[in-house]
């Protein structure tokens, strides 16, 4: 499961880079600008939620021991 999480943050990474690279910054609210702009908030979203899943399974490790 750790190594599937893992993953999973680093295809969010990635797709946040591809995303920042069709940024128009001339014109950050139209046309591709604005998808690669959803796009960046969404892997950012997924990164944090898979982050707090990391860490519930750690805590959830420890109160079993």
């Amino acid at each position: 499961m750790k190594i599937f999480i893992y993953s999973l943050i680093a295809i969010a990474f990635a797709l946040i880079v591809f995303n920042i690279t069709l940024l128009d910054f001339d014109n950050l609210l139209g046309g591709d600008s604005l998808i690669a702009l959803i796009g960046i908030i969404a892997s950012l979203c997924a990164v944090c939620i898979l982050l707090i899943f990391k860490i519930s399974k750690n805590i959830e490790e420890k109160t079993k021991r």
